[in-house]
């Protein structure tokens, strides 16, 4: 039985989940720096597209 855990486990660890486990807390920080005026928007647009980056990695 542990075995099987451990292959499904790996399975769902991989490629587009681990890309999401890293850019949704950045896309959340992006969004919650939005609010700060003036320099809020231009901080998260640059989040953004390096959360857009890292989503395009190929793991």
């Amino acid at each position: 039985m542990k075995p099987i855990i451990i292959v499904l486990l790996a399975l769902s660890l991989q490629g587009c989940f681990l890309t999401k486990v890293v850019t949704v807390p950045m896309r959340v920080g992006g969004a919650v720096i939005s609010v700060v005026p003036v320099v809020g928007n231009v901080a998260d647009a640059a989040i953004d597209t390096t959360a857009d980056v890292i989503d395009l990695v190929p793991l």
